[in-house]
């Protein structure tokens, strides 16, 4: 059974730049698996057009990114394009643009589904990837490369290489003679779908601190992020 899509989508299209043929197309990638009790349930041998727009997504971003990197920076190493292009197609990269779209607004989501956050993580960076699926399956590489330089313009200029904050907590800590830090899971809670995790960070010398993420890897970061706030390494 098909379910009308419930959200005037008229304002996103204006900011993503492109006039859909196939509408259908922007539609699943806004329609979240829980409508069709896909995530966090049983897996079924039934695909999932977001889940597959999605993978697209993830793929011409990185694709786009790549190359436009190896375009501005001619003289980098391998490494060096390998962290920006890192830090340019992870999910708090994505949730920003996200965010600047009010993409939360247009997200269809399942109307039981009481535990769900529009402003999670994962939902905002999965929704974005899926959209820009949706713009290459429509319209080819072009509006896709277009809406991507278009939103990630700012980011792609910055003059330093982007540090992970886990890494530069670790160099920080070796370079004082200190053990690495150590990153202990505090709390887990929310669905397996939706799931919240809040991690402790701490390096010898320096108080302990906490901060949350939707997964572990993205807590991590926030609790090094504050840390290295905390001890005045940013």
């Amino acid at each position: 059974m098909t379910t009308l899509f419930p959200y005037d989508l008229t304002p996103l299209l204006a900011e993503l730049g492109h006039t859909f043929q196939d509408s259908a197309l922007l539609q699943a990638a806004l329609t979240h698996p829980s409508v069709g009790g896909g995530r966090g349930v049983k897996k079924t041998t039934q695909a999932s057009p977001y889940e597959r727009l999605e993978f697209l997504g993830d793929r011409v971003l990185g694709l786009v990114i790549a190359q436009w990197l190896y375009a501005l920076y001619p003289l980098e190493a391998e490494g060096e394009l390998a962290k920006r292009h890192a830090s340019m197609v992870n999910r708090d990269a994505l949730r920003e643009i996200a965010i600047t779209l009010h993409l939360e607004r247009f997200i269809h989501l399942a109307h039981d589904d009481t535990d769900f956050s529009r402003q999670n993580l994962a939902v905002l960076s999965d929704a974005m990837e899926a959209v820009i699926g949706a713009l290459y399956l429509d319209g080819g590489l072009l509006p896709a490369e277009n809406f991507i330089k278009r939103h990630w313009g700012e980011k792609i200029h910055e003059s330093a290489t982007p540090v992970d904050p886990k890494s530069a907590l670790q160099e920080y800590a070796q370079g004082k003679g200190l053990p690495l830090p150590i990153y202990r899971v505090m709390e887990r809670s929310g669905p397996a779908h939706s799931p919240s995790f809040i991690i402790e960070a701490s390096v010898r010398g320096h108080e302990a601190v906490s901060a949350s993420g939707a997964s572990k890897r993205e807590a991590e970061k926030a609790a090094a992020q504050l840390l290295l706030s905390r001890i005045g390494q940013i």
